[in-house]
């Protein structure tokens, strides 16, 4: 075997993938590729480790360089990450002992969050007595390799975590995500369409007038959701109506939109992955980039390891598992 064929491989395929769109001609080369590189990196082979603050620097470092879903601000903040009531896990491969492949950040909690800002403050109290962890609270997960898109191994890792945190800390009993809602607000701009173009005329009449009602009070035809954030739109001062109506929109786009082709990316993971679209939170992302995609939303995933195989094939029939606060939200 080559010495770093495994990584000289990945790097191949990394640079193939930027090639792609000037060169479609290339695609059949890029499905035999990663068909191979899915094999080499079936979760079987791969090693979960929990990463700490005693794990190798460059280890460290690749956490900050690729964390895609609340930047690390430098060491103070990767060190409040790694604390005793924090978790994270990651995938090595044998041939890359100090590469994390994809990694998951969790917050050790007495109940579920609802908002971001708590478990990602660096100067956040560090909660020590193991008797208060109730939840288990998966707010990020990165993948660190660009060549190895497409290949799965996020939803193997979560219910890895899941099984070994509810081991390690017998006082948890629930898993939850605390995610964000990329595309949201260009969805509804765009119409709120659920599916495809046909599948709107299938929502029945009660869901629809929602919809049409939700869609008129916020009105971005008027004026677009860039302009509303310039002239200082914020959750918590919006008005009942137009708290109402995002909120009917979210829970349709995740609840009712999620399992057609156009889905949300984020609810796709974690459905497809047999979770339960739990809850949707009001304010819970204020940073600029949570404001401008998702109007402030975050939302809660639930992991039940006794019914994830379930709901995955509910979800591969079309079908999302969702609670009934999400429901009561689409009236």
């Amino acid at each position: 075997r080559a010495s770093n064929g495994t990584a000289a491989l990945v790097g191949m395929r990394r640079d193939l993938l930027q090639l792609l769109e000037k060169q479609p001609e290339l695609t059949a080369v890029d499905f035999d590729l990663r068909h191979l590189l899915s094999s080499w990196f079936n979760p079987g082979f791969l090693k979960m480790h929990r990463v700490d603050w005693k794990s190798p620097a460059e280890v460290l470092e690749k956490l900050i360089q690729h964390e895609a879903v609340h930047e690390i601000d430098g060491w103070d903040d990767l060190r409040r990450r790694l604390q005793p009531d924090r978790r994270c896990f990651a995938f090595f491969h044998p041939q890359l002992p100090n590469e994390p492949l994809i990694f998951v950040e969790v917050a050790l909690l007495p109940e579920i969050p609802a908002v971001i800002a708590p478990l990602v403050d660096k100067k956040a109290e560090t909660v020590h007595q193991a008797s208060q962890y109730k939840v288990a609270a998966f707010y990020s997960i990165s993948n660190c390799e660009p060549g190895l898109r497409g290949v799965s191994m996020g939803n193997f890792l979560i219910k890895r975590v899941a099984e070994q945190l509810h081991a390690e800390f017998p006082s948890i009993k629930t898993f939850v995500t605390l995610s964000p809602i990329p595309g949201f607000i260009e969805w509804v701009a765009a119409g709120a369409v659920i599916g495809d173009d046909q599948s709107s005329i299938q929502l029945k009449p009660a869901l629809r007038a929602a919809r049409e009602q939700a869609l008129d009070v916020l009105n971005l035809g008027n004026r677009s959701w860039a302009e509303r954030l310039a002239e200082g739109w914020h959750p918590d001062t919006a008005t009942e109506k137009e708290k109402s109506a995002l909120l009917c929109l979210a829970s349709m786009y995740l609840a009712l939109g999620s399992a057609g082709r156009n889905g949300n990316p984020v609810a796709k993971f974690h459905l497809g992955n047999g979770a339960k679209l739990y809850q949707i939170n009001w304010a819970g992302d204020l940073s600029r980039k949570g404001l401008r995609q998702s109007a402030g939303l975050m939302v809660n995933y639930l992991y039940d390891l006794s019914t994830v195989e379930e709901n995955h094939e509910r979800f591969t029939r079309g079908e999302v598992d969702y609670s009934r606060s999400v429901g009561r939200l689409m009236q």
